[in-house]
């Protein structure tokens, strides 16, 4: 039972230590497994010392340091697998025990989901019946069991109290090291020719949306996320926004509210539907209108909105945005450059400008596809002129390129574009896969302009998303495939589920928590009530508790008293039962003695012994047993 809870807690680390610990842990396991069958000798201390410094050696070559999350976690498993090998006393037993509960935590370092909470409650009840076996030995498996899910399902309410009631901090306990982000996914601070088809290829969610009303049609669902100015004839990166004062939009329309529940991608970014109009107090607006918080979200968090989908962004048309919204790298994309000047000649304005660039997008017969072929040093040329085959990037780089040559100042925003509605629980799921790239130019009594030149285009992809813009036999996630609804059904019901854990389990934050406070009647609590509140709540269980293991007692005593009873009536006839004699010996003595009352004394002795050392006491032979002794005369 101890090596099946070692493997149960050491499982889903497989998936992220090195292939060499995978290895070793699992050689070291079924080392010990055949030791345990053949009742064989264990290895020699030396022995172990050497496999010891082998597997820190082993560690600091794959990470050169034994340092961090991963490194320590690796070592970890390395070292419970050892100390299995040199498990010889009960001391031993316990220590084991304690690192499978520690690696099972360490778990949680890396996913909190709900398989993995559930995996790590049945290594906990594993690992606790091995402990219940080792302390009283020569037992069923099935009674250890039994023994520990009674321990499990007593701690609950006080697990419980102490999960609502502690009183909460925002952020972690702990400080992960930063190797702890290093694999989470998203948009980044720069964009460059295949960088968000890659993220295409993810159905992991990127943020959830509950709107408070109806949902904007899908055309206007554009996520606002970061904005790149700087162009180096290949990349675009994100420039030296300053913080804003005011939005200093112009709506049209009606707002619309709604709260996300983003997922941690380790920057600043808190995308919101654009254009936003009422950003969170803890958030900030650079002057790309994008909101940013001032940590990096290393943490799923939530957050109200609310934004004008139909908006003018009338200010930002500072000298210095207006300049670097022009700036292009010198000696690249002649062609482009020639066309771009052709429409500064022949036309009259910038917008003239944007819509004959519109046109061009819409005449030229691109195609959108995944995987597009490689563009070199001129890729906005070769794009529009030779392959004409792109994604999302190539549209709005190009499209920014033209502009910017023919004078207009533009630049590039990425973030996510659509998203599905869960019709189970209501929440729109915005994944990885609609990441999306679109332009903004800046036009004199309009201010920045949406322009996406993919929906110019292609529009399916804005009208329909990713699924249905992507030509026939594309790469897509299994779960993003239209034909398989029966599947999407499951992903629905799991999704919906896994949202539920997240807000109400993993996002129990402090405000959540001043909620629910809130709810029972204590609406501003402090630190003092908290702590007096979970005293009094955890003292009322565990009496609760200790009164419902004291009714099966009372109910055990029964039995003795009828036997002390019994005892004594035998007593007063000279009949005492010695110290050292048994209820069996002590009747066959007393039935020897008073041969006219052998059947009731065996009836009695054999009912006390079925309810005291039997299964369980049975309430029909408790009476009788009762019964007995109290019509027993001697």
């Amino acid at each position: 039972m101890l090596i099946a809870g070692a493997t149960l807690a050491v499982a889903p680390h497989t998936l992220w230590l090195p292939f060499w610990a995978d290895f070793a842990a699992t050689a070291l396991l079924i080392w010990r497994a055949i030791v345990s069958i053949r009742a064989g000798a264990l290895p020699r201390r030396w022995l172990l010392i050497l496999l010891t410094f082998s597997g820190a050696i082993g560690v600091f070559f794959s990470y050169r340091t034994i340092m961090g999350r991963d490194p320590g976690v690796t070592l970890l498993v390395l070292l419970l697998f050892l100390k299995l090998l040199e498990t010889r006393a009960r001391r031993d037993i316990f220590v084991v025990a304690f690192l499978v509960y520690f690696v099972a935590l360490a778990n949680f370092f890396y996913s909190q989901s709900i398989p993995i909470a559930g995996l790590m409650l049945l290594t906990v009840l594993v690992t606790t019946t091995a402990l219940v076996g080792f302390s009283a030995p020569l037992r069923p498996v099935v009674d250890d069991l039994k023994t520990a899910g009674r321990m499990l399902a007593q701690a609950g309410p006080v697990m419980l109290l102490l999960f609502f009631l502690f009183p909460r901090v925002q952020g972690p306990l702990w400080g992960m090291p930063q190797d702890a982000y290093s694999g989470v996914t998203g948009l980044s601070e720069t964009m460059s020719p295949g960088s968000i088809r890659d993220l295409s290829l993810s159905d992991a969610i990127a943020f959830r949306v509950k709107f408070e009303s109806d949902s904007p049609p899908r055309a206007l669902l554009y996520w606002r996320g970061p904005v790149l100015s700087d162009f180096d004839g290949l990349a675009w990166r994100v420039g030296l926004p300053q913080l804003r004062r005011n939005m200093s939009i112009e709506a049209a329309g009606s707002p619309v509210d709604y709260e996300v529940t983003l997922e941690p991608h380790n920057r600043n970014w808190m995308f919101a539907l654009e254009m936003p109009a009422r950003i969170p107090p803890s958030a900030r607006l650079t002057s790309e209108y994008l909101v940013i918080s001032l940590t990096p979200i290393r943490s799923r968090i939530r957050y109200e909105m609310r934004s004008f989908p139909q908006f003018q962004a009338a200010s930002g048309g500072n000298p210095e945005d207006l300049a670097m919204a022009l700036r292009l790298p010198r000696g690249v994309n002649p062609r482009s450059l020639a066309l771009a000047s052709e429409w500064r000649e022949s036309l009259a304005d910038n917008s003239a400008i944007v819509r004959r660039a519109i046109e061009f997008f819409r005449g030229s017969r691109f195609e959108y596809t995944l995987q597009p072929p490689a563009l070199g040093r001129n890729s906005v040329d070769e794009f529009l002129f030779d392959t004409k085959q792109g994604f999302c990037e190539h549209f709005a780089s190009s499209f920014v390129f033209l502009m910017r040559a023919a004078g207009v100042p533009a630049r590039v925003v990425t973030g996510y574009q659509g998203g599905d509605t869960n019709p189970v629980d209501g929440y729109m799921v915005v994944r990885q896969a609609d990441a999306h790239a679109w332009a903004e130019v800046w036009l004199a009594g309009s201010g920045w302009t949406r322009v996406d030149p993919t929906a110019a285009a292609v529009p399916v992809r804005v009208e329909l998303g990713i699924t249905a813009a992507a030509p026939a036999g594309a790469t897509l996630p299994l779960l993003m495939r239209t034909n398989l609804n029966w599947l999407k059904g499951l992903r629905n019901n799991w999704e919906a589920l896994t949202n539920q854990w997240n807000q109400w389990v993993l996002g129990y934050n402090p405000d959540r928590q001043r909620e629910m406070l809130s709810w029972l009647g204590v609406p501003q609590p402090s630190w003092q009530t908290m702590t007096v509140m979970l005293f009094w709540s955890v003292a009322g269980v565990l009496l609760l508790t200790a009164l419902w293991l004291l009714r099966g007692i009372r109910r055990e005593d029964t039995v003795q008293r009828a036997w002390l009873r019994f005892c004594d009536k035998l007593a007063r006839e000279g009949l005492a039962r010695a110290r050292a004699e048994g209820p069996l010996d002590y009747a066959d003595r007393v039935a020897r003695v008073l041969p006219a009352r052998e059947n009731a004394v065996r009836a009695i002795a054999s009912l006390y012994v079925d309810q005291r050392y039997g299964p369980g006491p049975d309430a029909r032979s408790i009476a009788r047993l009762t019964h007995l002794v109290r019509e027993f005369a001697p």
